[in-house]
């Protein structure tokens, strides 16, 4: 069955990066044409394992086939999940996730989106997080604060979190902060759960323990949390690096506050 629901373009603003907006543009309208083309089931198809390591399904593929040709029109370099590193001599760098919640996007779950930030002699610049079925864009430069801003929230107690899926290894960790905050949700995309941090929808994300997001899960967050009043940190404390090395792997904790942050982080690891 065909997802019947057109993809809108991203509302973007003008002083969004050009290549930042081509790309975030070209990611959307490829999206569009996957929907209109190819059933869910199609679209959840593995065709290729991706650069790092995992299987590339066929709306990935579609959506990144796009992006390349815009960073190769725009002479900037890409580092995806899927291509891996692409040089193309320049300064900067895009280190984007097409499609962020690629499972649901293949079946129409409306919660999946396209994110990218700029990043230049290995800083990140610029954000820019795009809702696919929606067209709500999240643009910040780091340094300068956004229009939006987080909730402001220190305790978990009463806190509204995102929580990655419980896997065998999390499980424990996943309940003592299921049990202390007063909503959970897993909507299985992080960089879209990232973003509703950003704007104040809910107070946080965290990945408990697993080690699953690469740096383009994270890159947007990296920029567009901080300067929206709130924090972006591992949970074990380690750097986030935009290194081409896609083996590598953190837990991202997204917060309203450095508090927040640090109850959920003194809540996973110690118990």
């Amino acid at each position: 069955m065909l997802i019947p629901w057109d993809v809108p373009q991203p509302q973007l603003s003008d002083d969004v990066h050009p290549a930042l907006a081509d790309a975030a543009r070209a990611a959307s309208a490829a999206y569009g044409r996957a929907r209109s083309l190819h059933t869910r089931l199609e679209l959840r198809e593995e065709v290729a394992d991706g650069a790092d390591g995992t299987p590339t399904m066929l709306v990935d593929r579609i959506v990144e086939d796009a992006i390349l040709e815009s960073i190769h029109r725009s002479r900037v370099n890409l580092l995806s999940e899927e291509a891996g590193f692409v040089d193309n001599g320049s300064s900067i760098t895009l280190v984007i996730d097409p499609v962020d919640g690629s499972a649901n996007a293949a079946f129409g779950v409306p919660l999946s989106c396209f994110a990218g930030a700029l990043v230049e002699d290995g800083t990140a610049k610029e954000a820019l997080t795009t809702w696919f079925d929606t067209g709500r864009a999240w643009h910040a430069r780091a340094g300068v604060p956004t229009s939006f801003r987080t909730t402001g929230r220190t305790t978990l107690k009463g806190a509204s979190v995102c929580l990655m899926r419980p896997k065998t290894s999390t499980q424990d960790a996943w309940l003592r902060i299921a049990n202390s905050a007063d909503r959970i949700r897993v909507l299985c995309t992080t960089c879209l759960e990232t973003m509703l941090v950003a704007e104040g929808t809910v107070d946080a994300f965290i990945d408990p323990g697993s080690d699953t997001h690469r740096i383009m899960d994270l890159a947007t967050a990296l920029v567009t949390v901080p300067a929206a009043g709130g924090v972006l940190v591992d949970l074990h404390g380690r750097p986030f690096t935009f290194e081409p090395d896609l083996t590598r792997r953190w837990s991202g904790v997204a917060a309203a506050t450095p508090q927040l942050a640090e109850e959920l982080i003194a809540t996973v690891l110690n118990g």
